[in-house]
């Protein structure tokens, strides 16, 4: 416990009235900023975005704060509160300052992903296309409007804290659940779990189980402080972490980050594919790099001169971003660049209808229906139709071999069946759809 229990010299009965500019602002908003200048020795940030401050109390012109500092050694401890009390203590108007030892606590925070309202995943399936530029400016953007965390799943390379200048250390509540860092910008703030904020220096060799063990553990026991939605960052790839966010976590909805690089779009058509697979809903595609304005002459220049993302990529494209400094710009909550406010938005009305069905209402719907009846049910509605009409299926099996069968009904090559198409709306639903001959 570290106390001032004396008068501050700097205020006393014979000028208790205060200068104009101290009336302006009340005393509780001179001892936050005072609070402001006080640093934590280990994160290099202030006490605030430390997370340090539990509660701050005033009471007349004494002031009490509950400082999260049990889980430091006792000389970093001491040191912390006797800064604090210092700044307090010279703050106009306040007579005297105490300072308590607390352990930290979750704020009423959400225990593991599972409370979040909304879980949005940004993958890629190959590594520098920036995946985590985009998670990170797509998290800041949401938070604008809403209670977001962002979760660093990429364990070997978890680049999250560096876009975002966070920095750790990560601290645990009293149940010895970890604590997100909160990342602050105008009074908006974003909260944020990263690997990268817990290990510092040479690169992370997990492997296996190891990984699988640590990810599941901040999966069930990060102790959010937001609630609402939860950008998920993924390795690229699929691989062992990107599966094991799949069993450990239900997502909403995954946003897939590639180049038009063609190499690239046809391993993230591939990537698209297992997650519908894993019956996780894919609301599109963003298309980075695409172009480069240059700053001499003006011109724009097509970085990947003849890329097809439209034919190539089975999903929306929600947002085509150029090869840009603003968007390479360190973000904040709540201020981020145009694009990433309307990808956002995009994000938000994709996830919303994500599990909806755009079928007509005369379509053949044979979900759920035994094997054997499923042939009959589509013979008997195909032949029904007349000659021009359209045929629409909607299955929870992926309807291709349909052509065949369909060919075999009106004597035809299964190839010259007109208008054939298969879309996969759901990770669970198809429709067919086909014109009579």
């Amino acid at each position: 416990m570290t106390e001032n229990p004396l008068p501050n010299p700097k205020s006393s009965d014979s000028d208790a009235d205060t200068s104009t500019n101290e009336q302006e602002t009340t005393l509780q908003d001179r001892v936050e900023s005072a609070l402001q200048a006080v640093r934590d020795p280990n994160a290099g940030v202030n006490v605030f975005e430390a997370g340090l401050i539990e509660s701050l109390d005033i009471e007349g012109k004494r002031v009490t704060v509950e400082a999260a500092v049990t889980e430091f050694g006792d000389s970093n401890a001491t040191g912390i509160m006797q800064a604090i009390v210092r700044a307090v203590r010279d703050v106009p108007g306040v007579e005297s300052a105490h300072v308590e030892p607390v352990a930290p606590s979750s704020e009423g925070g959400t225990g593991g992903v599972s409370g979040f309202d909304t879980i949005i995943a940004v993958a890629s399936a190959k590594g520098g296309v920036g995946k985590s530029t985009i998670s990170t400016g797509l998290a800041c953007a949401l938070a604008a409007g809403r209670s977001t965390g962002l979760f660093d799943a990429d364990i070997h390379g978890p680049n999250v804290p560096s876009l975002l200048d966070a920095t750790g250390p990560v601290h645990s509540d009293g149940e010895g659940n970890p604590l997100p860092i909160e990342v602050t910008d105008s009074g908006t703030g974003l909260d944020v779990m990263s690997i990268g904020l817990m290990e510092t220096g040479a690169p992370l060799a997990w492997r296996g189980a190891m990984a699988h063990d640590a990810l599941t553990e901040l999966f069930t026991n990060t102790a959010w402080r937001a609630d609402d939605t939860l950008v998920l960052d993924l390795p690229p790839g699929t691989g062992d972490v990107v599966l094991t966010t799949l069993q450990e976590v239900s997502v909403d909805g995954v946003v897939v980050v590639t180049t038009p690089f063609q190499s690239s779009l046809e391993d993230t058509a591939r990537s698209i594919e297992l997650f519908r697979d894993n019956e996780v809903p894919v609301l599109g595609a963003v298309v980075n790099m695409g172009e480069f304005s240059c700053p001499s002459c003006g011109d724009t220049h097509d970085l990947f001169p003849g890329s097809e993302h439209e034919e190539t990529l089975d999903a929306p494209v929600l947002a085509e971003l150029p090869f840009a400094t603003r968007l390479q710009e360190t973000p904040a909550p709540g201020d981020v660049a145009p694009e990433m406010m309307q990808l956002a938005d995009t994000v938000v009305d994709a996830a919303e209808t994500a599990w909806d069905l755009a079928v007509p209402d005369n379509a053949l719907d044979i979900r759920g229906a035994a094997p054997e009846a499923r042939r009959q049910l589509v013979a008997e509605r195909f032949t029904s139709l007349e000659s021009g009409d359209t045929f629409t299926l909607v299955s929870d099996r992926d309807p291709t071999p349909v052509r065949e069968f369909l060919g075999g009904l009106t004597d035809r090559n299964p190839g010259d069946i007109e208008g054939f198409e298969v879309e996969r709306q759901t990770p669970s639903d198809w429709v067919l759809r086909a014109t009579r001959p």
